[in-house]
């Protein structure tokens, strides 16, 4: 089959047909896919705001779970990432850098238990609301 195409791709003037990619429309998850990438999305505040958003992106319109959940994580994780982001900015400054440094340090570490606390109760199948919670993303 293999020499096949390779003949008609060496023979000239003879057409090869068009390739065809897969659909832009995916399967929607099953509902055990939905509560596993909704609880990757709040696992993944441990690495900042990226996986949730990244989840939200791409499995938002495949899920209703993992759309409200990744949604929820985004907005819970966008804020303390940026402060962290800032922060470590903040360590480069001479006198007051290592307060930044333990503040950048103390944001992560919140912001990873809030973020495994809600993994585990989505996990569980159970939509999860963090209490404090800037909800930019509606």
């Amino acid at each position: 089959m293999a020499e096949d195409a390779r003949d008609r791709r060496d023979t000239p003037g003879q057409d090869l047909p068009q390739y065809h990619g897969v659909p832009a429309n995916a399967l929607p998850l099953t509902a055990s896919e939905d509560r596993q990438w909704a609880t990757l999305a709040h696992f993944g505040g441990i690495l900042g705001c990226v996986p949730a958003l990244l989840i939200y992106l791409i499995f938002r319109d495949r899920g209703p779970f993992t759309a409200q959940e990744s949604k929820e994580a985004l907005n819970f994780s966008l804020p303390p990432t940026i402060a962290a982001l800032l922060a470590n900015v903040l360590v480069l400054l001479p006198v007051v850098g290592n307060i930044f440094a333990v503040l950048a340090t103390l944001i992560w570490i919140a912001l990873t238990c809030f973020s495994v606390s809600a993994g585990i109760h989505v996990n569980r199948g159970q939509p999860h609301r963090y209490q404090y919670n800037l909800r930019w993303i509606k």
